[in-house]
C-alpha cells in the first residue's frame, strides 16, 4: 500500500536529523534579541482578513494575489497570516500594551503562508523571525533595530551581506512623490502590466516593486523618493545613518527600496546576498508609524524587521558555515532479560535527572543489535546489564571512543558517579 498523501507543494518537512540546525539558529536569535531587550510574543496563525487588507495594504501583491483566505462555518472571512507584523500590532492594540511603559519590544517566530510559485528560497509555507518596536519615533531605534539584525548575522558567522537602506518618507512628502510617479508612469501606461495600471492611481509606489521585467525596466528610470523627502524625513534619515556610522555598520543608500507592504514609512532596509540566487533578501524591515492608527488605535510610531529562516539556513549552507552537531547519547544501557530491563529503566531515569542523555532498548533487540544501535546514535558510553551484573551489584561501562572500560557500582549514587566518569578526561577511572 502506498503513502496516502504527500506534502503539499510549496511546503517542506523538517526531519529529526535536521531540526538541530533550526534550533541552533533560533537559539542565537533568542539570545541576541534578549540582549537588545526584546521579549517573545505569540499570535494566532490566522486572523480576520480585514487585518491584512488594511494593515498590509489592498494594493500589495500579498493581498491581491498571495493570501490564503477562506470563510469559516460561521461566515467569517479569515486568512492564514502572510507575515508577522500585522498580527503582532493587532495584539499590542487589543491587549492595551500601548498603556505600558514605552517602547514595547517584541520578538516572534511565525509560520507564514503565501500562494506563489515555489522556487529556491520561496515557499508557500515559510518561517520568519522578527523584531517589533512600538512607541518610539527616534532614529536611534531605527539604528538599534538594524544593529540587532547585524548582530544575529555576525553570531551566525554569515559574511558578504549587503545592508541597503532608504527612506520612503511620510504621508506628507510621499503625496508629492506620488504625483511625480503618476506623471512618469502615466506616459508608459500601454507598456505596464494590468496590475501596475490598476496601481497607478491608487498607489504608484507599488509599481516600483513589480516583478515583471518590462515594468522593472520602466521603473528603473522613475523619480527617486530621496529627491522628494520633507525636511523632517531628511533629518530622520540622516540621523539613522549617523548612528549606524557610530556603530561601525556598513551600508549603502539604495533609493529604489520601497518594500512590498504598504504600512512602511520613512526608514526601510534590506540585508541582501548574492549567494542564493534571485531570492537574495534574507532580512527586510523598516518603520511603520501609521500602522497602529490604521488598525484603529492612536498614533504610535513603530518599526520592525523579519528574516526568513529557510533562506538564512540556505545561505549558511552556501557559505559553508558549519552548525554544531547536537549532543549525542551520553549513556546507552543494553539489557538482557526483564530484570535487567527494569533496572536499566531505573538507571537511565536517574542519569537523565542529572541533565545527561541516556537511552535503553525499547524495541526488543538482541544484545548485538543493541550495541550496533548504540554505535549508530553516537553513544559516548555503553553498559551491558544482565542477571550477573544485577546479582553482583556492579557493571562495566565502556568508553565507545577509546574502548576503555570502567567498573561501576549499581547503587543509589550511580548517576553521580557516572557524571564524574563522563566528565573525567583520563584514560581510566576506577570507582
Amino acid at each position: 500500500m502506498g503513502v496516502i498523501t504527500k506534502k503539499i507543494k510549496g511546503t517542506e518537512d523538517v526531519l529529526p536529523k535536521d531540526s538541530y540546525r533550526w534550533q541552533f539558529v533560533e537559539d542565537v536569535m533568542r539570545k541576541e534579541s534578549a540582549a537588545y531587550g526584546f521579549k517573545e510574543i505569540r499570535t494566532p496563525v490566522f486572523e480576520h482578513t480585514e487585518l491584512f487588507a488594511r494593515g498590509v495594504g489592498q494594493t500589495t501583491d500579498v493581498v491581491q494575489k498571495e493570501m490564503y483566505t477562506f470563510d469559516t462555518k460561521g461566515g467569517e472571512s479569515v486568512t492564514l497570516r502572510p507575515e508577522g507584523t500585522a498580527g503582532a500590532a493587532r495584539a499590542v492594540l487589543e491587549h492595551g500594551l500601548v498603556n505600558d511603559s514605552l517602547p514595547i519590544k517584541a520578538s516572534y517566530f511565525v509560520s507564514c503562508y503565501r500562494y506563489e510559485k515555489p522556487q529556491a528560497g520561496r515557499l508557500r509555507e515559510f518561517h520568519q523571525f522578527g523584531l517589533e518596536c512600538y512607541g518610539t519615533q527616534s532614529p536611534v531605534a531605527d539604528a538599534e533595530l538594524i544593529c540587532a539584525a547585524q548582530s544575529i548575522f555576525d553570531r551566525l558567522g554569515i559574511k558578504q551581506l549587503r545592508l541597503e537602506i532608504n527612506s520612503i518618507g511620510c504621508p506628507t512628502c510621499r503625496a508629492e512623490y506620488h504625483k511625480a510617479l503618476k506623471g512618469y508612469f502615466g506616459g508608459c501606461k500601454d507598456e505596464l502590466c494590468d496590475t501596475c495600471n490598476s496601481r497607478l492611481e491608487k498607489n504608484p509606489m507599488r509599481i516600483l516593486d513589480c516583478k515583471s521585467p518590462v515594468c522593472s525596466k520602466i521603473a528603473g528610470g522613475a523619480p527617486k523618493i530621496t529627491d522628494y523627502l520633507c525636511d523632517e524625513c531628511k533629518e530622520h534619515f540622516a540621523s539613522v545613518q549617523k548612528y549606524l556610522d557610530a556603530a561601525g555598520v556598513e551600508y549603502t543608500v539604495n533609493p529604489t527600496i520601497v518594500r512590498g507592504l504598504d504600512y512602511y514609512t520613512k526608514t526601510v532596509f534590506e540585508f541582501v546576498t548574492d549567494f542564493i540566487g534571485a531570492q537574495g533578501t534574507v532580512c527586510g524591515g523598516g518603520r511603520y508609524d501609521g500602522l497602529i492608527e490604521e488598525l484603529g488605535g492612536k498614533h504610535l510610531p513603530s518599526l520592525g524587521f523579519a528574516m526568513g529562516i529557510e533562506r538564512l539556513l540556505m545561505l549558511m549552507d552556501k557559505q559553508g558555515i558549519e552548525i554544531p552537531k547536537p549532543s549525542t547519547c551520553d549513556l546507552y544501557v543494553a539489557v538482557m532479560g526483564e530484570s535487567a530491563s527494569l533496572k536499566s529503566f531505573e538507571i537511565i531515569k536517574a542519569v537523565r535527572s542529572c541533565g545527561l542523555i541516556a537511552e535503553t532498548d525499547v524495541v526488543g533487540r538482541g544484545l548485538r543489535a543493541q550495541m550496533k544501535y548504540a554505535d549508530k546514535i553516537g553513544a559516548k558510553f555503553s553498559m551491558v546489564l544482565g542477571d550477573n551484573e544485577i546479582e553482583q551489584g556492579k557493571a562495566v561501562i565502556k568508553n565507545m571512543s577509546s574502548g576503555e572500560q570502567t567498573e561501576i557500582v549499581l547503587d543509589d549514587t550511580f548517576a553521580e558517579k557516572f557524571m564524574v566518569l563522563q566528565l573525567a578526561d583520563v584514560d581510566s577511572f576506577k570507582l
